[in-house]
């Protein structure tokens, strides 16, 4: 694992959730998240975070942009927004983000996948090779993939829906025999309410024109490459809807929906 700065390291790995805004250092093996997903489903949808300062968190992740407009993949310390036109475009430094999770990947573990037939498959196989449960990882999967199906929300207009409104207008891609690589988080069940529980993937083809939020897909033989990450950093906005917004709420099955 990468070295850790002394006493944020220290604080994180006591603390395991700590809100330390700004104070990740750039070599930290920290996952650093913009907001909580409870937010986001309920219609926080504003950007606050610039994807300059995102990547001087990290240079591998997920997330979304402002107005929930199309699927952020960061890969090799490239940032992409995938619209719902389906194509991938660069991301640009002055827009915002306003859920995300970053870090900076450097692979830990790596688990060979076989035979996985869906999305359901690949996380048993994920499953019993984790070396725990109370831990967030970083996800890498690169190769050859029979199919893969993923999505992209088209841009919101205020005043926002929930999540599960605005996802109804989703456009679903699918492709087959594709070349590229599987981006994601897994975050444990202790993280309810600010991160996605389990398996949060998406995914960006080998030319990086394509991808999106990963609905489903299947693995013939493939290396996933993990990187635990011992620090957890957050950002909250500080002003706007998070404000009022309720976050007392279990929205697990609304999330689960959403998901899939």
């Amino acid at each position: 694992m990468k070295g850790k700065c002394t006493i944020i390291g220290a604080l994180l790995s006591i603390m395991a959730l700590a809100l330390l805004p700004g104070a990740v250092c750039a070599d930290d093996d920290v996952l650093f998240q913009v907001s909580t997903i409870d937010a986001l489903l309920q219609g926080v949808f504003d950007g606050f975070y610039s994807f300059d300062d995102l990547k001087t968190h990290g240079d591998f992740g997920i997330g979304t942009f402002d107005s929930l407009d199309g699927e952020m993949v960061a890969l090799d310390g490239d940032y992409y927004q995938v619209k719902a036109d389906g194509v991938a475009y660069p991301a640009q430094g002055n827009m915002t983000s306003p859920f995300a999770t970053v870090t900076y990947f450097e692979a830990d573990q790596t688990i060979e996948i076989k035979n996985a037939s869906n999305f359901t498959g690949l996380s048993r196989q994920l499953d019993e090779k984790l070396p725990s449960k109370n831990a967030f990882f970083a996800l890498r999967m690169d190769g050859t993939f029979p199919y893969i199906k993923t999505r992209s929300v088209p841009k919101q207009e205020e005043p926002y829906p929930r999540l599960a409104d605005a996802v109804k207008n989703q456009s679903v891609f699918e492709f087959t025999n594709v070349t590229g690589t599987v981006v994601g988080i897994w975050a444990p069940e202790f993280s309810k309410g600010l991160n996605v529980p389990g398996y949060h993937l998406h995914f960006i083809t080998a030319d990086r024109k394509a991808g999106g939020h990963i609905l489903d897909l299947q693995v013939d033989e493939a290396e996933a490459k993990i990187d635990v990450t011992a620090g957890f950093a957050m950002e909250l906005p500080t002003k706007g809807d998070f404000y009022n917004v309720d976050l007392t709420q279990d929205l697990q099955s609304e999330l689960e929906k959403i998901e899939k």
